[in-house]
């Protein structure tokens, strides 16, 4: 039984750090923003 507390307790700490890191980007991490050019071509559409 301490084995699979063990277990437990060690799958938890790891889900915790894994949430806390997606939890840091995404509060604390700002993209700067851009513009994007997207071609579209006429020949072709419709057929």
């Amino acid at each position: 039984m301490p084995t699979l507390f063990r277990l437990i307790l060690t799958l938890s700490i790891i889900a915790g750090i894994g949430y806390g890191a997606v939890f840091a980007l995404g509060t604390l991490y700002e993209p700067s923003p851009r513009e994007i050019t997207v071609r579209i071509h006429k020949e072709g559409f419709g057929r």
